[in-house]
């Protein structure tokens, strides 16, 4: 998949980005998910205690059959969790393998990437980004928004297909 910029949500303002991009590429028996976030860096907050989607992540969901999926956050920070879902937002932490995650940081950007497992099959993936700025205030990006407040759990935000 060429680059996609992801969609600011129209409730959640964010002075300190320019934009977001990210990126899948599927390899034999995973998929490689890379993100760039452009503007003010040093506004952002990483490395955060508490949940990582409380704070600046990078999150990306892999469906093979809904109603299960399962959830990957990356952090710039290094920090990383994998969650499995039976349904929507019925889930649990699970023991996934070292995403190897990457981190580049430079002028007015940030990158990201990491690898996870995956299936050969026909997936749907949810490409999304939770950012934290200075004062503490989140803002979500995300390749397609649900209807109504920010969920990056919906149905509606797995919007890219992988066959």
């Amino acid at each position: 998949m060429p680059s996609a910029v992801l969609e600011r949500h129209p409730a959640s303002p964010c002075a300190a980005l320019r934009g977001i991009e990210a990126s899948v590429t599927r390899r034999a028996a995973s998929l490689e998910v890379s993100y760039a976030l452009e503007g003010e860096i040093d506004r952002l907050r990483i490395g955060r205690s508490g949940p990582l989607w409380q704070h600046t992540c990078c999150e990306v969901f892999i469906v093979e059959a809904l109603p299960a999926y399962r959830e990957y956050n990356f952090s710039p920070s290094g920090e990383w969790a994998a969650y499995e879902f039976v349904r929507y937002r019925e889930g649990a932490p699970f023991a996934a393998p070292d995403p190897r995650i990457a981190v580049k940081r430079g002028p007015g950007r940030l990158e990201l990437s990491a690898s996870i497992p995956a299936s050969p099959d026909r997936l749907r993936i949810g490409l999304s980004v939770v950012v934290e700025d200075e004062s503490g205030a989140l803002s979500y990006w995300a390749l397609k928004h649900a209807p109504g407040k920010p969920d990056f759990h919906h149905p509606a935000a797995f919007a890219l297909e992988l066959e």
